[in-house]
C-alpha cells in the first residue's frame, strides 16, 4: 500500500539531499549564478553546464530537466522565478508557473521525490513569506490531481529560512 502523498519542510543543504530531483532556481540562461543555482552547478560537476547550454534557455515562470550529474538526485529540474518588482507584475503567477511547470515533469517522469529551494527569494529578492504561500499553494494543488510526486520537500537552509516554509504548511 503506497504511503500517504506529503509535502513536509527540510532543512539542510539541497545538493546533499537524496530525492529523484532538485530543483534549481535558475536564471533565463541556465547558467551557472549564485546562490543555490550557483551550488547546484559546483556539486553536480562539469556536465551540467554543457547539457544546460543545448538546451537554450528557458522563459520566466518554466522548467526544464537535466540528469543530476555528481549529485544525489537522478535529475535536476531546473526553473526560473521572477525577479520581485512589488509584487504588480505578474510576479504570484509566474513563481506559481515554476512549481507547477516542475511539478508537471516529475508527474510525467513517475518521480516519486522532489525537493525544491525557496525560488526567486535570494537575490530576485521575492518576500520569503509570500513566496513559501504560493510555493505550498501549488504543491498542494498539484497532490490533489497529480498521483506523482508523492513526497514534496521545501528545503531551507537553516531554520530562519524555514520559519515561512513552516508557517504556509500550518496555516489552512
Amino acid at each position: 500500500m503506497a504511503s500517504e502523498p506529503v509535502i513536509e519542510v527540510h532543512i539542510g543543504d539541497i545538493v546533499k539531499i537524496e530525492v529523484d530531483a532538485i530543483v534549481n532556481a535558475a536564471n533565463e540562461k541556465l547558467a551557472p549564478g549564485g546562490g543555490v543555482c550557483g551550488a547546484i552547478f559546483r556539486a553536480a560537476g562539469g556536465g551540467l553546464v554543457g547539457e544546460c547550454e543545448a538546451l537554450g534557455g528557458c522563459p520566466t515562470g518554466e522548467a526544464r530537466i537535466t540528469g543530476g550529474y555528481n549529485l544525489p538526485a537522478r535529475w535536476i529540474v531546473h526553473a526560473v522565478g521572477p525577479v520581485w518588482h512589488g509584487g504588480g507584475e505578474g510576479e504570484a503567477e509566474l513563481l506559481s508557473g515554476c512549481y507547477r511547470n516542475a511539478l508537471a515533469i516529475a508527474a510525467e517522469r513517475g518521480m516519486d521525490s522532489i525537493a525544491f529551494p525557496a525560488i526567486s527569494t535570494g537575490i530576485f529578492g521575492y518576500p520569503p513569506d509570500e513566496a513559501a504561500k504560493v510555493a505550498v499553494a501549488v504543491c498542494r494543488e498539484h497532490m490533489k490531481t497529480h498521483e506523482f510526486p508523492r513526497r514534496i520537500l521545501l528545503v531551507a537552509f537553516d531554520a530562519k529560512q524555514a520559519e515561512p516554509l513552516k508557517a504556509a504548511l500550518t496555516a489552512s
